[in-house]
């Protein structure tokens, strides 16, 4: 059964904010950051039993025309991962979910950019595939969304069984929405909270509640004349939930993989209609069709390429 359609309260008219003289703006480029292997029924309601969704995991880095700042939006699978918490690894394995890791840092450094140079790094939320090893990045903030907080102060102690690793540095990580006056939250075309992180207008992090508490996803220029791109985290896992040819899924035994499915539902219905608007290109952090395409061009917006501005 196909998700309902959700009726929200967004003005179809709205639009995104217009550049300014001098616009600042990033160059995006992808990073391979792991893969997952695991049952499609826990992602889509259209599923048979047998079918098995091959996931690709993405990591992002960010570079500032006007500062040269480098972000990183996700880290992926750490590549030991026989380090990961052993409540993940009995979840994954409890679940048939097989994991494969990535050195993030590695890829970075290989097309030239030191991991050290990292200014920030925005987690999308707490899932171990998106947290990775925040080790390797000694200079950097790290920012989360603050509906997080609670669950990674009892990740130390935890003994149930859970996807959430969260190994941030306390001192260098900031809790969004940055301050504590709710009024530090601005709305940005269809969604109703987000953050101007440096404050130029060139990237927002905006508030996408639903898959787990303090799910993040991040919108950036791309151009200096009015191109976007939204990295829009696990808001889906797979592309047919954005185009309604399937739903949330539902495993038998697993459930649902949205802590909120109504919210979560909610943020869709947000980022179809961010879809709707000129010259926004949306990439899920699972774009199994998406890495399809870049495998048969040549992987060219891969590190040290960079995704094409539209």
């Amino acid at each position: 059964m196909l998700d309902m359609l959700i009726c929200i309260d967004i003005d179809i008219s709205m639009s995104l904010p217009p550049p300014v003289p001098n616009q600042s703006y990033f160059n995006v480029s992808a990073i391979d950051a792991g893969h997952v292997s695991m049952s499609l029924q826990q992602l889509i309601d259209i599923a048979t039993p047998e079918e098995v969704a091959d996931l690709p995991v993405l990591a992002y880095l960010l570079r500032h025309t006007s500062t040269n700042a480098a972000l990183m939006f996700d880290l992926g699978i750490r590549p030991d991962i026989e380090n990961l918490p052993p409540t993940v690894k009995s979840t994954c394995a409890r679940m048939g979910i097989i994991n494969e890791g990535k050195d993030v840092g590695g890829a970075l450094a290989y097309g030239g950019l030191d991991p050290a140079a990292i200014s920030h790094v925005i987690i999308s939320h707490i899932h171990f595939d998106h947290t990775g090893d925040p080790s390797i990045f000694p200079n950097a903030t790290f920012y989360i969304g603050g509906a997080a907080a609670p669950l990674i102060a009892t990740l130390f102690t935890n003994t149930e069984e859970t996807f959430c690793a969260a190994d941030v540095p306390p001192s260098r990580t900031r809790y969004l929405p940055l301050s504590e006056d709710a009024a530090a939250w601005i709305p940005i075309g269809p969604f109703p909270r987000a953050v101007d992180l440096l404050g130029d207008g060139s990237v927002y992090l905006v508030d996408s509640p639903g898959h787990i508490p303090g799910h993040t996803t991040l919108l950036a220029r791309t151009s200096a004349d009015g191109a976007w791109l939204f990295l829009a985290g696990d808001s889906a896992h797979d592309w047919r939930i954005l185009t309604g040819e399937a739903g949330i899924g539902h495993h038998p035994h697993f459930g649902c993989m949205h802590h909120d499915e109504a919210a979560s539902r909610t943020n869709i219905e947000r980022i179809r209609k961010l879809m709707e608007m000129p010259r926004v290109r949306v990439l899920l952090s699972h774009d199994t069709p998406w890495v399809a395409k870049e495998k048969e061009s040549g992987m060219k917006s891969f590190w040290p390429g960079q995704i094409e501005s539209l």
